[in-house]
């Protein structure tokens, strides 16, 4: 298979076609049925977070998602938010969410991490190698 590619304005009613493409293309790829909900989740967090950012920051680029199963399925959803704002809100703790004074968007956000991390036993989270932005990507086995 080759590498599919999506990209879509930030907007949130497009997070769900690019779940549903994800899991199509891993369903495809040979992941096990049994980690397709998992897929269908991590794919949702990963995008609804990249759009989120988007929001927030007023960025009108669109949310780049990737999809690749060379070797195992992997996934790559890609931000153009300023990394500070992208990464640093991985490190929110139970204060920092019981705060009222956070937005909707760092809640999304940072909470976005939390689940992933519980979702995605490969999951990295990294600067974008050219530009501004943060790439989420997050990896399943194939059973070929």
């Amino acid at each position: 298979m080759a590498t599919v590619r999506l990209s879509f304005s930030p907007a949130p009613v497009h997070v769900r076609t690019a779940r549903l493409v994800g899991v199509a293309v891993a369903r495809r790829a040979g992941v096990r049925e049994n980690l397709l909900d998992e897929v269908r989740l991590a794919i949702g967090e990963a995008c609804t977070r990249a759009v989120a950012l988007h929001r927030q920051y007023g960025l009108p680029d669109p949310v780049l998602v990737e999809m690749s199963d060379a070797g195992a399925y992997s996934v790559r959803v890609v931000d153009r938010a300023p990394i500070e704002a992208g990464i640093g809100l991985a490190a929110l703790n139970a204060d920092d969410l019981a705060n009222e004074s956070l937005t909707d968007e760092a809640l999304t956000t940072g909470v976005g991490f939390a689940l992933l991390a519980g979702f995605v036993e490969d999951l990295q989270v990294r600067p974008v190698d050219e530009g501004v932005g943060t790439e989420v990507r997050m990896v399943w086995p194939v059973g070929r």
